[in-house]
């Protein structure tokens, strides 16, 4: 029998905890797992009714022996807060408490630096804040890390599945969104063991574009799109797993495999940017891998000399007259089109490339055809560096081997998607990015600015050049202007340096 003010807690397996409460409690624990989701309105399932755009994380599950109320596991400190906030009692729930050894920083610490970690046939040191992170990870056994763009998080990654290799014969997944991802972790692994007899081609096996599922080595990395589908049997020999830019997800893929992870003890989340809704919830995530932990921040990083100086230069192009007034009438999907598509926009992109950016430059665009092959044809006018053109259909070798070239010399131009090297994509050698079509996302925008945060003997710096359409009136603010102005927040909120420069072309 339940005690009325009480609430017991007890594991049914790693991804779900059991919830025993009287009704009345049951019922505020829905309210307080249920949110609603951004833009639910404009979604087919809410228009055709079949669904109240409500997401509802505490529920009745389906289990071996029926079904029962219940949520993730990684919600358990939610819940927690839930009970102290209301004065009911916690019963059970041992599996999700963590006591913390204090030698255990020290046994971790140790471990790592066994590792002889290398990069480049150096000798990395690894700081501070990525020793706090393994140590989190290993200790807590779920959490998301949050760890800006050139912090390291491959080589925290890469520390972690050492340390559970060691401890564990269950295999490893890691999951990341793009195939340039899998083939840029597996050689990061590899570059960092080379002073030890580890290597990726006997450790780690990838998965993307039709690749077998089935292997006998111990790390699978792997797209979410490439294994979401398969079957509970598939996830059922994972131990850990680890989803890099987890923020990047589909909310109904990463639910997929994540639910089928039943005996996957270490959930491990890694992220540059916190989620802003646009594909999966905060809490959502928690649930999926457990409480947030912020490792450092981008401007921590840059007054250490760790990430290059950020210089953002915005430049707001006051547009003609007769254009506010057509752009005045378009919705937002058209006023996209005409901006991508002015002639003389794209020269412009041109030239500033041409004359105000030195060394190595890359280019972000949203429509391959309309904006991405139009600036790939026009700037080999303008200029004699390299010019290579990136977008989804380019496969991951070849993107693999721009990023290389790149790294090589200092005159190369990629013009390339936002969605194939705005997040994830390492290259250090990179001086200038352009933001050459208007977005409004916030983490598409700070993970952006992350390509060019990595340092190099010879960089201490990179220019970011954020375009920004000014086609307001008297009577309406243009749709990507006020997306402008949330980059702008964004700038102050992280304290970046950032000056204005005007281009009237009402002259």
């Amino acid at each position: 029998m339940v005690q009325s003010d009480m609430i017991t807690i007890s594991k049914e397996n790693e991804v779900y905890m059991k919830v025993d409460c009287e009704p009345s409690i049951t019922q505020e624990l829905i309210d307080f797992f249920t949110f609603q989701v951004p833009n639910y309105k404009f979604m087919p399932s809410f228009r055709q009714k079949k669904w109240d755009g409500k997401i509802r994380l505490f529920k009745r599950i389906k289990g071996i022996h029926g079904y029962y109320n219940g949520t993730y596991g990684g919600l358990y400190n939610k819940l927690i807060d839930f009970a102290k906030s209301r004065k009911y009692g916690i019963l059970g729930g041992d599996d999700y408490r963590v006591i913390d050894n204090p030698k255990t920083k020290e046994i971790i610490g140790q471990f790592v630096d066994s590792l002889d970690i290398h990069l480049d046939d150096e000798k990395i040191t690894v700081r501070p804040y990525q020793y706090m992170a393994i140590h989190e990870a290993l200790t807590h056994k779920r959490c998301i890390l949050v760890s800006p763009t050139g912090s390291g998080k491959s080589l925290i990654i890469y520390c972690l599945i050492r340390s559970y290799q060691q401890n564990s014969n269950k295999k490893i997944l890691v999951v990341v969104p793009t195939t340039s991802l899998v083939e840029q972790m597996y050689k990061d692994f590899d570059d960092y063991a080379s002073a030890v007899s580890w290597d990726s081609e006997d450790n780690c096996h990838r998965i993307y574009a039709g690749a077998e599922r089935e292997t006998e080595k111990p790390i699978i990395i792997s797209t979410w799109q490439s294994i979401f589908r398969l079957g509970q049997p598939f996830f059922e020999q994972f131990g850990m797993v680890i989803g890099d830019e987890a923020h990047g997800f589909k909310a109904t893929s990463l639910i997929s495999i994540m639910e089928k992870l039943v005996n996957c003890e270490y959930r491990i989340g890694t992220t540059g940017t916190l989620p802003d809704d646009s594909n999966i919830n905060l809490l959502s995530l928690e649930g999926l891998f457990g409480k947030v932990f912020e490792t450092t921040s981008s401007r921590e990083l840059m007054d250490k000399k760790i990430l290059a100086q950020l210089n953002i230069h915005c430049i707001q192009i006051q547009h003609s007259d007769e254009d506010r007034k057509i752009v005045s009438k378009l919705e937002f999907q058209d006023e996209i089109k005409f901006i991508v598509t002015m002639p003389e926009r794209n020269q412009y992109i041109a030239e500033l490339v041409n004359s105000e950016c030195i060394g190595n430059i890359l280019i972000l665009y949203t429509r391959v055809e309309q904006h991405g092959q139009v600036l790939y044809d026009l700037i080999p006018k303008y200029t004699d560096k390299n010019v290579f053109f990136i977008h989804g259909g380019v496969d991951a070798l070849e993107r693999e081997g721009v990023r290389e070239a790149v790294e090589k010399s200092n005159d190369n131009i990629v013009v390339a998607s936002y969605g194939t090297f705005s997040q994830g994509v390492n290259i250090k050698n990179l001086h200038n990015v352009v933001f050459a079509s208007p977005h409004k996302s916030r983490i598409r925008n700070l993970q952006s600015i992350g390509r060019g945060l990595r340092t190099t003997e010879d960089k201490s710096d990179v220019n970011l050049y954020d375009i920004a359409d000014d086609f307001r009136t008297n009577d309406k603010d243009n749709y990507t202007w006020n997306h402008f102005l949330g980059r702008l927040n964004i700038y102050e909120e992280q304290e970046f340096n950032y000056e204005f420069k005007v281009v009237d072309w009402n002259e």
